[in-house]
């Protein structure tokens, strides 16, 4: 490939784009005097004062140069083609590798006309350089996705282990001893916390097998591993880890709970850690927590509007109980705390008991329950309530004396959040009764049950239509026949979404609010009827159909509304 435009020729991109009608003399001479200020190139700058669509300046240079402009976003990448060239060269230069031709290197640069940089590319892949327009954001976004750090993780195992191997010392002694950024031990660590939050990964899982260490981190609820088979380095990454959480690297023989602070990539993440005993050593659970990126709102958590607007006013009203309930990992402790954002002002006495404290909230007294010392929720919650408050928030109804507590704090005065562990929000009011608290309690004081789940969320770059198979009709047919009519979408798979299809979750709502119908039902306890006039209820809509109306915008696929209605036939 030949450019037919001397590249040497400078060229001026304001000018170009003048004279091709993309923008006008005047944004030119602002854009000018916005480079002068800040330095910048034109062309970034004409995009940051929203004067020309990045699209649009890459086009226009596409067609002066006769070099290509490629979407990365629409372009099907080969991990192993970007790999011949080394991260820190792709970084430094702004490029990427795309494709081998019979020609040369087909690379895709933020800036193809500089020349020194494709002179310094063409002497280290010793092959010819064929240039291409691409995006410099989809670019930084794309070698995130592929130049994961798991050959660095197992190459810094292997010096951890030689240096294991060389060593007199014990393996305890050698992790508590490494103060040094540069110790093995230290930077393996690094390392992998790097490649979690880079991948947004939730939980970090270290396990010591006979021969190996596998490393499994859970992504959008499902676990990706790698195998080191450097298993003597297990017991260095747990002491180290031990020593960081404050724990006794010396007892090895029962559970330890944990917490530390770290800063990865100008991000402050608490690690809840978790270590227990097995077979061939400690596995390690971590819970890795985001501090910085501030709370989520409704919005930002997938909830419809009208569920979301229905919620709100049940929160802020002044008494009353509202539960959050679903499995482990269905995102009940974010919409909480996403609820005390909406509640937390300077009018407002509001008191949490957790286990853990997940967030740290300015102006609300959180309390972290502590079962060792006699510190129950049901204690908090006594406590609590004379401590004159307007909102308790308590971490989860785990007994009967503390949802009876709690109850009867919603019914003189309190409004109270709590969650459990329940399969739907119909079924939440018969655990409440189940637990053994007295059906005009529940009836009296429950304003309402929210129900969720998590799905995953369709990756944007290669979700495309795809066809309604047999087994699939005849679950919609009984679920929603309107929906056979709709199109429905699965993903392709591709780098950004690790080849899974999928890229982040969405969480799915069913809200009941407890009307007259209900409330009789429930002092009468009759479950039956209870549960008759929640599904009658015409603002009540099932997980199942809410999940299914992601898949028909486009968000999830039908995969997913599959396995949220199979677990709800499952008891939690």
């Amino acid at each position: 490939m030949t450019a037919k435009v001397d590249v040497n020729k400078k060229v001026r991109v304001g000018d170009l784009l003048v004279e091709k009608g993309f923008i006008t003399e005047s944004e030119l001479m602002q854009a000018l005097a916005e480079q002068k200020r800040t330095g910048k190139k034109v062309g970034r700058v004409l995009i940051d004062l929203q004067f020309i669509s990045e699209e649009k300046l890459l086009s226009c240079l596409s067609d002066y140069f006769h070099y290509p402009y490629i979407d990365l976003n629409r372009y099907r990448i080969e991990p192993s083609i970007v790999k011949i060239l080394p991260e820190t060269y792709a970084r430094r230069y702004r490029c990427i590798v795309l494709a081998e031709q019979s020609n040369g290197l087909l690379i895709g640069m933020s800036d193809p006309t500089d020349l020194m940089v494709i002179d310094d590319l063409q002497r280290h892949l010793k092959r010819p350089v064929l240039p291409a327009f691409i995006s410099e954001d989809d670019l930084l976004s794309t070698l995130d996705s592929i130049y994961r750090r798991q050959d660095e993780i197992a190459s810094i195992a292997g010096e951890l282990e030689g240096e294991l191997s060389d060593s007199d010392f014990d393996i305890s002694e050698l992790a508590s001893n490494t103060d040094s950024s540069e110790a093995p031990v230290v930077r393996l660590l690094q390392s992998i916390f790097e490649d979690a939050v880079q991948v947004k990964a939730s939980d970090i899982h270290i396990e010591p097998e006979e021969a190996q260490l596998r490393i499994r981190m859970r992504i959008d609820g499902d676990l990706q591993e790698q195998v080191m088979k450097e298993r003597r380095i297990a017991s260095a990454l747990v002491s180290r880890l031990k020593i960081m959480s404050g724990l006794d690297i010396s007892e090895k023989r029962i559970p330890q709970d944990g917490r530390f602070n770290i800063r990865v990539k100008n991000k402050s993440i608490d690690v809840r850690l978790s270590t227990m005993p097995v077979q061939f050593g400690e596995s390690v659970v971590m819970r890795l927590l985001d501090q910085s990126g501030g709370l989520l709102d409704l919005d930002s958590l997938g909830m419809p509007q009208d569920i979301q607007e229905r919620f709100k006013y049940l929160i802020q009203r002044p008494h009353g109980m509202v539960l959050v309930t679903g499995p482990t990992g269905s995102g009940k402790t974010t919409t909480l705390y996403a609820a005390l954002n909406i509640l937390n002002t300077k009018e407002k006495k509001i008191i949490t008991a957790e286990d853990p404290i997940e967030y740290r909230l300015p102006r609300i007294n959180q309390v972290q329950v502590n079962p060792k010392v006699g510190l129950e929720f049901s204690t908090v919650l006594r406590a609590a309530l004379r401590q004159d408050p307007d909102v308790i928030l308590v971490g989860e109804m785990r007994d009967h004396e503390t949802a009876e507590i709690g109850l009867r704090a919603a019914m003189t005065g309190h409004m109270v959040l709590s969650t459990l562990h329940t399969n739907d929000a119909v079924s939440t009011a018969m655990r409440l009764l189940d637990m053994g608290v007295d059906n005009y309690l529940v009836a009296s004081s429950l304003r309402a049950v929210m129900a969720q789940r998590l799905v995953k969320r369709l990756c944007d770059h290669c979700q495309e239509d795809c066809e309604i198979e047999e087994q699939e009709r005849t679950w919609l047919m009984a679920l929603d026949k309107d929906s056979l009519v709709a199109r429905y979408k699965k993903g392709r798979g591709c780098h950004h979404c690790n080849n899974t299809g999928y890229n982040g979750r969405i969480g799915i709502y069913e809200l009941l609010e407890m009307d007259s119908t209900m409330i009789a039902a429930m002092r009468n306890n009759s479950m039956d009827d209870f549960a008759g006039a929640a599904n009658a209820h015409p603002r009540f809509r099932p997980l199942a159909l809410c999940a299914l109306d992601y898949a028909r915008q486009g968000v999830t696929s039908l995969e997913e509304v599959f396995r949220v209605s199979a677990s709800l036939g499952d008891g939690v």
